[in-house]
């Protein structure tokens, strides 16, 4: 007979269990409320895209990323920052900085999605509607 010594669970779902992914998946069913971004839910990972080539769009994606902070905290949740990461698209971007929360995210070249690894390189420039805007936004910085 093994015993095991079960600790203190904070926050999650149990691995491996079977009613695991479901009740994860009904738990974070409201997060994308309100979110103006194209945002993907899947399973322990949660992706947030936009096409931000004006001011306009690069404030909403960081209202958005503030919302998503909002509502992990309400949740007593919390993201892992550290696996946080802006991967920027097209030519001519302004590889503007983000933050979740009080921390400002790094850039990535590439990114692994479901086993397939994603480069910015790779892709053809994002086409947004409008012209860039030459103007900054003293609330959001640039590199």
């Amino acid at each position: 007979m093994v015993l095991h010594q079960l600790g203190t669970v904070t926050s999650g779902v149990p691995q491996g269990s079977v009613l695991g992914p479901a009740l994860f998946s009904t738990f974070i069913d409201d997060m994308d409320e309100g979110i103006e971004s194209f945002i993907s839910k899947f399973s322990d990972s949660t992706k947030l895209g936009a096409c931000v080539d004006l001011l306009e769009g690069r404030r909403a994606l960081q209202r958005d990323l503030e919302w998503l902070d909002g509502w992990a905290e309400s949740n007593k949740m919390k993201f892992n920052q550290s696996k946080c990461q802006v991967l920027h698209f097209g030519h001519n971007n302004l590889l503007q900085h983000y933050r979740l929360g009080r921390v400002w995210l790094d850039s990535a070249q590439a990114e692994r999605d479901l086993g397939v690894l994603v480069t910015a390189a790779e892709h053809e420039p994002a086409v947004c509607p409008g012209d860039q805007e030459s103007q900054g936004d003293p609330g959001l910085a640039r590199k």
